[in-house]
């Protein structure tokens, strides 16, 4: 859960804070549906966010 976790948010977080997301959808033509990332990128930023700190407890918390 905790490698789902980071690759999920470190994914996540290059697609929220660089345009590679928008270069991607522009170069193939849906470029009409950038002005919805914001709806689904942020929340799952913060879900996988979640994920990872929730491994990271139940790590520590285990030894």
């Amino acid at each position: 859960m905790l490698k789902t976790g980071i690759i999920g948010t470190a994914v996540t977080a290059l697609c929220c804070f660089t345009p590679v997301l928008v270069i991607l959808l522009s170069a193939v033509g849906l470029s009409a549906i950038i002005g919805w990332l914001d709806f689904v990128l942020l929340p799952a930023l913060l879900i996988f966010s979640a994920i990872t700190g929730y491994a990271l407890w139940k790590k520590y918390q285990a030894t």
